[in-house]
């Protein structure tokens, strides 16, 4: 890169290691005549071997796990690192409108472990994506969740022990890492160069989409590509590379043409009860598939993303994972 470019000075400044990975990736692409549009993440994943039996009950993986990992995180990081990952509230200054309180910085991926039991000896592993570039998140994860699995974990509290941290790519090839990681993934959202007229999407976990101050009963697209316009421009905003310079209003009309062929949809019912309040909470949603049919070429990169950082209600618990099939 051009030492004398504006790039190149931006990078010379106080900017984070991550911000200016970020400008150099993008003006490397842009040169090439490929995406300048970006979001970028962290995916780690985190091993561990079971002490005692270690359950895990059907449809509340996530919810065993994000909940007993706010307790420990409490008393394993500083207040405001907690505040910043757990419980943001306004501490981020006001949210935007339509959403109560900021997004948490990461998402759990723990569906694998519903209903499994994991035998005294036996290993398993769960997934977390950070969206946070500005600060170090690694190392308190890692101090969170070791303390977690030697507390226990499940109903029955089976201990763990953490054995190993990976970082991976978007293909899953993992790198081992500790305390520091490397660079994040960077995902292009810029429209396919070819046409697409169809896709299928399969909701992988369970999805709730807010639409008119109540849940939508059907994925219309305008509905799930609304709620991850948004929800990718404010991580990104938050805790990324900056604001998204796209036409908010022009996607969002030409989202409204795109049409909802099909969907074969399976409603599922799961509550959780709060260790903390005793109050029971839903945490289910639909899963299954929808078919999707109009000029979609704009769109494909952001269904892809939603694999990523979720989309709907209650996404840092897992729900909201989108695949497209």
């Amino acid at each position: 890169m051009d030492s004398r470019s504006p790039l190149s000075k931006l990078c010379t400044k106080r900017k984070t290691i991550v911000k200016c990975f970020t400008i150099i990736q993008q003006e490397r692409l842009a040169s090439a005549g490929h995406l300048v549009t970006t979001f970028e993440f962290f995916r780690f994943r985190f091993h561990f071997r079971a002490l005692d039996q270690v359950h895990f009950p059907q449809g509340k993986s996530a919810n065993v796990v994000r909940g007993a990992f706010g307790t420990v995180l409490r008393d394993a990081v500083p207040p405001e690192v907690y505040s910043r990952l757990f419980e943001l509230g306004s501490s981020l200054g006001a949210a935007l409108s339509g959403l109560a309180d900021w997004p948490c910085p990461f998402v759990l991926r723990v569906a694998h472990l519903d209903g499994l039991t994991v035998p005294a000896g036996d290993s398993f592993y769960l997934d977390a994506h950070v969206f946070d570039l500005h600060q170090p998140t690694l190392v308190h994860f890692r101090a969170a969740l070791s303390r977690l699995a030697e507390k226990g974990l499940g109903p029955g509290r089976g201990r763990a022990e953490l054995e190993r941290t990976e970082q991976l790519d978007v293909g899953g090839v993992a790198q081992a890492v500790w305390e520091t990681s490397t660079a994040p993934i960077v995902v292009g959202l810029d429209p396919e160069t070819s046409p697409v007229e169809a896709v299928t999407v399969r909701f992988q976990t369970p999805t709730e989409l807010k639409s008119a101050g109540g849940l939508a009963e059907r994925p219309e697209f305008s509905i799930i590509f609304g709620r991850l316009r948004d929800r990718l421009s404010t991580l990104r905003s938050l805790y990324g590379a900056g604001a998204l310079d796209i036409d908010f209003k022009g996607l969002g009309e030409r989202a409204a043409r795109v049409e909802l062929r099909r969907s074969d949809l399976v409603w599922e019912q799961v509550k959780r009860k709060s260790g903390r309040t005793g109050q029971v909470h839903p945490i289910g949603g639909f899963t299954g598939e929808a078919d999707y049919a109009g000029d979609l070429a704009e769109f494909l990169p952001w269904l892809r993303a939603a694999r990523w950082v979720g989309v709907g209600r209650q996404t840092v618990w897992g729900k909201g994972d989108v695949r497209v099939l």
